[in-house]
Parts: C-alpha cells; structure tokens; sequence
C-alpha cells in the first residue's frame, strides 16, 4: 500500500476508535453514578492490573509495552472523569474557595517580614518592592525564616527559590516539606552583582572572595579570570559585604549587590560581574495562611508518588489531560528513605477554574501524599 492508503486506513480506524471512546465514557458515567451510590472509591487497582493482564497477554510482545501505556492513559482519563462527575468531597477545595471569596484582596501596606540576611539583602529589596512600610526581621538561615512564619513571629518570609543562570536554591525546596506555608507571591529580581571592597583595596590585591553560594555560582566566569582567590561561602550576599566591612581588610572582597556599598561603606571594584546580564532570581513570599490575592495565575504543589514505574507518568498525565502547562518539576530527595522523591510542580493554571479545583481536590484525596503550596501571580 502507498502512504496515503495507509493513512486512509488508519483515518478510518480512528473514526472508530473515537466511536468507541465515546461509548466507553458514556459508560464510564455510568459506573460512576454507581459507585457514588454505594460510598465506593473511584480507583480501582485491582480491576486495572486485571485488565492490563488481559491486554497484554493478547498482544505481540513487540506493542505489549505500548499497549499498557495506552491503556493506562485510559484509565487516567477515565478516572478523572469519574472524579469530577461524583463530586468527591474535598477539604483542600473548600479552603481555595474560602480564600478566594473571603481573603485579602491585596498584599497590606503594613507588615511583619522575615528575611535571611542583613540589611541590603536581595531578600529585602525584594521585601521593599511588595509591601510599602515593612519592618523586616532578619535571620541567619532559610529556615529560620520558614519557622518564623509557622510560628506567627512574622506574617510574611521572603525567600530565593531559583536562579536563571545557577539554577535552583536547593535548600529552600529541601525545607519546604518540613515547614506549614504557602505561596501567595511571586518575585522576579533583576540581580546585578558586585565586587565590593574596603577603601584602597585593588583587584590585584584581593586573595579572598565571600558571598553566597549561588552569587558565587553566578559569578565564576569572572572569579576564575582571578589569580590565586580563594573562595568563601556567607550565609547571604550583604551578610558578606558586612563582613568585609568589619574586618577593614583591603585583602578580601564581597560579591554583593551595589546597595550595599552605601550601606557598609564599601567601594564598587567591579560591577555586573554575573556571567551573564540576563540574570534572574525568582522570590517567594509565603504565609502561614492559605491566600489567594486577585489575578493569581500560577499553582505550585508538592507531591510523592507510589515506588513503581509509572507512577510519575501517572501523576503527570493529569495534569496533560487537561492542557495545563507544568513549568517546573523539581525533585529532591526524602530525608531517611533510601531513593525516594518528593516532586515539587509549578504550572500555568487558575484555582478560579472549576476544573483545576476539581483536579486538586482528586489529588489531595490520592493515596499519595500530596501538599497546596500556593496560587499566586508573579510581578516582575
């Protein structure tokens, strides 16, 4: 047959396969009308291992593995439908609905921050930039912050999630299932680092540079132009310029933003010293409280998925069903377990869709452990 035979035949094909898709969700319909009149759960682990088993033992060995692809896929999207149709009860639905409806409309002008650093931070311009009148409480860690929320020391913590040039702040993704918050902001922060030093000090000089592991990242193209430098890691970027400052050593230098020479009397040596001019960090704001201010457009979720192939996949395909765009999946490893993951998503999606609220609410009721982070926007 020519290619255009072959195609018409599978046209063909088609045209019944999508007869018979229709048929089968009309009857799945069906089956969830009856289960939601008998209390039984949509999931079914057994009857699918049955069917699968089925399938693919009258299948050639060559297409056996795409056959129970395809056939998980169905199930998924059966399921799903299911879901929505029962309209299973969900806790975590109803808090997304109340924040919306009853929640702050807007950031308040007035409030307690918590930010990791000193003043001059990245963290507290960032701070600057959403609330008009602040007063920022500094701490040493990332985690001294996310427990200063959860303990209501502070009603907002500002922390740094990614970068563009050096990738993600594991450390925060690594505290993130330890601590109760969620998102209700994003930042996008031009970064433009600093070679800060004491007066008097030349490059040539300088024998030490400190700044934080990521600003240090971002700049190694420049640190590696340097001779003999040894490198030192600071809690934070201003926490280093401070550092430097203090110790009055013309031998030393901070990589730091530019706001902090003024603030620790430093002079500029060098500026925008990151690999590359098009360097962002991304900023959380996070609350104890669940928030979901107007125009929130973004979804991040925190999730483990069972210890067998495809369940990843599975997890995944829910969110495909549907046309929604993950722009993030980040993985990090559970403390504990030997080579288990917890999956931290960011997608493109509106908790004031009803069928985005019905997809959280299938998740959160999955066997599976399953976290809201947040639905938020981002300014940039």
């Amino acid at each position: 047959m020519s290619l255009s035979e072959i195609r018409e035949r599978i046209d063909k094909i088609d045209d019944q396969l999508t007869a018979l898709f229709v048929e089968r969700m009309n009857l799945a319909a069906e089956v969830a009308e009856e289960k939601k009149k008998s209390g039984l759960p949509v999931y079914s682990p057994k009857r699918e291992r049955e069917i699968l088993s089925k399938v693919t033992s009258q299948m050639p060995d060559n297409i056996a593995i795409y056959a129970k692809s395809f056939f998980t896929t169905l199930f998924d999207v059966s399921s799903s439908y299911q879901s929505r149709l029962i309209g299973t009860k969900s806790t975590l639905k109803e808090q997304i609905k109340k924040a919306v409806e009853e929640g702050p409309k807007e950031l308040p002008k007035k409030a307690i921050v918590a930010c990791q650093g000193v003043e001059g931070s990245y963290s507290q311009q960032v701070c600057d930039r959403l609330f008009a009148l602040p007063s920022i409480m500094y701490f040493t860690s990332f985690e001294s912050v996310f427990r200063a929320v959860e303990q209501n020391l502070c009603q907002y913590g500002i922390l740094p999630i990614e970068n563009s040039i050096h990738g993600s702040v594991t450390q925060v993704y690594d505290l993130m299932h330890k601590y109760n918050f969620h998102i209700v902001k994003s930042v996008k922060q031009k970064i433009h680092h600093t070679l800060l030093v004491n007066k008097g000090a030349k490059l040539e000089d300088i024998k030490e540079i400190y700044s934080h592991e990521q600003a240090i990242g971002q700049c190694s193209d420049f640190i590696a132009s340097l001779k003999d430098v040894k490198v030192n890691y600071s809690a934070n970027t201003a926490m280093a310029a401070k550092y430097v400052a203090e110790s009055g050593r013309t031998d030393i230098a901070a990589i730091s933003s530019e706001n902090c020479a003024d603030i620790y009397g430093l002079e500029v040596l060098s500026s925008d010293i990151q690999n590359s001019n098009s360097n962002y960090t991304r900023f959380i704001c996070i609350s104890k409280d669940l928030q979901v201010l107007p125009g929130a457009d973004k979804i991040s979720l925190m999730a483990t998925t069972a210890h067998r192939p495809g369940s990843l996949y599975r997890l995944i395909s829910k969110f495909a069903v549907m046309g929604i765009n993950l722009t993030k999946l980040e993985s990090r490893p559970i403390p504990g377990k030997d080579f288990e993951f917890k999956f931290y998503f960011d997608m493109e999606a509106s908790v004031y869709n009803d069928d985005v609220l019905d997809l959280l609410g299938e998740l959160s009721n999955a066997p599976e452990t399953f976290s809201f982070l947040g639905a938020y926007s981002e300014m940039s």
